[in-house]
């Protein structure tokens, strides 16, 4: 009888676990939409999805707190083991930066808000777009990492995120010169430099979310590790 019990209250954990993780992920999504709808509320200057970009922020803190209470709630009452300990460690990592990519996505659309008279320059802008575009694919590429618990994803999501940091050093240098030529824009390329700015914080989050899959997994903390030390210690554990 006691075996039994004890068979029920650990598979009744184990579903719990599966409840948060599904629960990240579904935080995740609503995340990676924020940032497609503030680039293209910028894009547009359409104020109402800027808005709903916002409005959504607050559905992003919702799931954060009450993961993070369920967190806590089972560490006091589950005392898990150390590997479902890892589990819920990474968990509350990952549901903070995803937070802090929604926060970056609300910067983003809080720029389509302001008013002007000078129109973004095109040409910058699909520079700006190339840049979302990448970082999106990042972001996503990092939660699929995550919801399939798959270290060469997210160490390839990690190479990746190298090429968002020259992305966006190019990106910046050309819109300090674009500023000097014609200072009409500067309020306009401002806008577009933060937006950058936030891109390339989103990215920096989605590598946090690839280095949690790695710890997770792999049992080794690779965080303020280069690429290429992430390969040599991944590599003495085959």
């Amino acid at each position: 009888m006691a075996t039994n019990n004890s068979q029920h209250i650990s598979q009744q954990f184990e579903q719990e676990l599966q409840d948060i993780r599904t629960r990240v992920l579904t935080m995740g999504g609503l995340v990676e939409q924020q940032v497609a709808n503030a680039l293209k509320a910028l894009k547009t200057a359409d104020i109402d999805l800027a808005r709903g970009v916002m409005q959504d922020d607050n559905l992003v803190n919702e799931f954060e707190m009450k993961i993070d209470e369920e967190c806590i709630q089972i560490i006091a009452l589950r005392q898990p083991t150390a590997s479902d300990l890892r589990l819920v460690t990474v968990i509350l990592k990952t549901i903070t930066d995803l937070e802090r990519i929604g926060d970056e996505a609300n910067n983003i659309a809080n720029k389509a808000l302001s008013p002007t008279d000078v129109d973004y320059p095109k040409k910058n802008y699909r520079e700006l777009s190339a840049l979302g575009n990448h970082v999106r694919g990042i972001l996503r590429d990092a939660l699929d990492a995550f919801a399939r618990l798959d270290v060469d994803a997210a160490l390839s999501v990690a190479r990746e995120s190298r090429g968002v940091d020259e992305e966006y050093e190019s990106f910046m240098r050309t819109m300090l010169t674009y500023m000097m030529e014609d200072p009409r824009t500067i309020s306009r390329v401002l806008d577009l430099m933060w937006s950058a700015r936030a891109l390339e914080r989103i990215a920096a989050h989605s590598r946090n979310l690839c280095e949690y899959v790695i710890y997770l997994v792999e049992g080794k903390d690779v965080r303020h590790l280069s690429v290429e030390h992430i390969e040599k210690v991944l590599q003495r554990e085959d």
